[in-house]
């Protein structure tokens, strides 16, 4: 049997011990499991990489325990608007949402992009009439106010110097036919302007895939993120340098380190099946499983 593995992570972010209760804790280890396990059994039984990480997000996206579909942030106004991207290692096919409403899975929109559009990226109402048109899953407002995206929002709002929530979800495969895929979805900074865009929908920014390479997927602060074109960055370093995927993901974390400051975290596979789960923080949310050995979930550094 082909080699095949699953990377997935639920966003990065530096937090006083003691600020993530017990039972969100729990709750998040749970769900990376649970996201784990559907990409996976896509993997074991042969399937595409495409399809294990778009199963994946979609897990992540519809809990709300993650910043990403259901759990996602809330802008400055109160609303949310989510970002997305899928993209193909075989052939560098692509597609993106930014700053969408309403639709329930963010990245089966990107990937309806991909292969229903002429284009690579739609935005807000246009992306949000692709959806309907295709039939996709919409949801009302309510759908995506949780108890925790309001309380961090109002705590925002009224300047109490809360951690703004910048997390993203994202995962990155290579399936037993040699295919490599990521999908990254977030919902963005809580409290951020209306209309941004963060580097989870811009190729090469925080999602690239190319199967002569790798696949990477992004979180953290998406400004820096873009700037650094870290995505790209570490496939570069093992396309050029010839760098295994871990030392090019610790090169990019690192790229320019005073102009890039702020939380950063990557997953990646290459082409061979070998992984990487680097960060700066003291905590990302991460999760992977090569081949049939054991599925590994953890969420602090020291783990």
């Amino acid at each position: 049997m082909s080699t095949y593995a699953l990377v997935i992570h639920g966003g990065a972010v530096t937090m006083k011990p003691g600020e993530l209760s017990p039972e969100e804790e729990a709750a998040q280890r749970e769900g990376l499991a649970q996201a784990l396990q559907a990409g996976w059994e896509i993997l074991h039984r042969g399937g595409p990489a495409l399809d294990a990480v778009e199963a994946v997000v979609r897990s992540l996206e519809d809990n709300e325990h993650f910043n990403a579909g259901r759990g996602s942030g809330l802008t400055q106004q109160g609303e949310v608007r989510m970002d997305a991207a899928i993209m193909d290692g075989r052939n560098l096919q692509a597609g993106a949402v930014s700053a969408v409403p309403y639709v329930q899975n963010p990245i089966s929109l990107a990937r309806a992009v991909m292969q229903r559009s002429p284009h690579v990226c739609l935005s807000e109402t246009g992306a949000l009439e692709l959806a309907l048109e295709q039939g996709l899953a919409v949801k009302p407002p309510s759908y995506f106010l949780t108890e925790k995206t309001q309380q961090q929002w109002l705590e925002i709002v009224q300047q109490e110097g809360t951690e703004a929530m910048h997390d993203t979800v994202g995962a990155v495969a290579l399936d037993q036919a040699g295919n490599l895929a990521v999908a990254t979805s977030t919902g963005g900074i809580e409290g951020q302007l209306k209309g941004r865009v963060g580097d989870s929908p811009i190729l090469g920014g925080g999602t690239y895939a190319s199967n002569d390479s790798c696949a990477v997927s992004c979180t953290g602060d998406g400004e820096v993120i873009m700037r650094g074109a870290l995505a790209h960055e570490v496939y570069a370093l093992v396309k050029y340098q010839g760098l295994p995927v871990a030392a090019a993901c610790q090169a990019a974390l690192q790229l320019r380190d005073d102009e890039l400051k702020g939380d950063k975290g990557m997953i990646a596979i290459d082409k061979d099946g070998n992984i990487a789960l680097e960060f700066n923080t003291n905590l990302m949310r991460r999760a992977y499983r090569v081949g049939d050995g054991e599925p590994v979930v953890a969420m602090w550094r020291d783990e």
